[in-house]
C-alpha cells in the first residue's frame, strides 16, 4: 500500500471556481481526502475548492488543495 502511495501519479482532474472550469493535477490520496473534507463538512467539493482558492496567494491551487490536506490531517491527529 505505502509503495503505490508514493509511485502515484498526479492525475487532472476538473473543478469549477466563480463559474469557470479549472483543472488541478492532483494524486489520488489528496484527491480523495479533498473529497473526503468536503463531504465532512457538507459542502461541494467546488465551495471548497474556492475557499482554497481565494487564499492561497501566489501558490498554485494544487498545491494549495495539498497543503489544506495535510493541514487538515494534521490538525486531527493528536500530538
Amino acid at each position: 500500500m505505502m509503495n503505490d502511495v508514493l509511485t502515484g501519479r498526479p492525475v487532472k482532474r476538473s473543478l469549477t471556481l466563480a463559474g469557470h472550469r479549472t483543472s488541478v493535477s492532483l494524486e489520488d490520496i489528496f484527491w480523495n481526502a479533498f473529497r473526503q473534507i468536503a463531504a465532512r463538512r457538507g459542502q461541494p467539493i467546488n465551495d471548497l475548492a474556492r475557499e482554497i482558492d481565494a487564499q492561497r496567494g501566489d501558490i498554485g491551487l494544487a498545491s494549495a488543495i495539498r497543503v489544506f490536506v495535510l493541514k487538515d490531517v494534521q490538525d486531527r491527529v493528536p500530538e
